[in-house]
């Protein structure tokens, strides 16, 4: 007779993606005085993209960040598919994003005095 701890563990879905998430500023936000806002380049995880980008907005308003714009670059996969060159360390926190199904902010850049835009980005509403 076999036990249910001899069953092998199904693979699990999720994915890491790669978020790029433009933040403006809020009371107690924790950027750097003077920054108009900032950008954070993040390693999610999620079954899809829609759920890795839910999960790390969600995540930021509780970190009282005010996120405004998320572009995403896909899985490890889909950006070697398109050339990108991914850094061992990379690698390591996309890799532990996937083993701890969390958010990794891999990358704080703040923004000063409209560094955010040039005007040419700006999605149309």
């Amino acid at each position: 007779m076999s036990t249910s701890n001899s069953t092998p563990k199904k693979k699990s879905r999720q994915q890491v993606f790669t978020l790029l998430v433009q933040v403006g500023r809020k009371e107690d936000d924790g950027l750097p005085k003077g920054a108009t806002g900032g950008a954070l380049m993040i390693y999610a995880s999620g079954v899809d993209e829609a759920e890795a980008v839910r999960e790390t907005v969600a995540i930021l308003k509780q970190a009282d960040l005010n996120p405004l714009d998320v572009t995403g670059y896909g899985t490890i996969e889909e950006r070697e598919a398109q050339g990108h060159d991914i850094a061992a360390d990379e690698r390591e926190l996309m890799a532990r994003a996937l083993d701890e199904n969390s958010v990794v902010v891999a990358q704080l850049t703040p923004f000063y005095h409209g560094e955010e835009s040039d005007g040419e980005d700006e999605p149309q509403h």
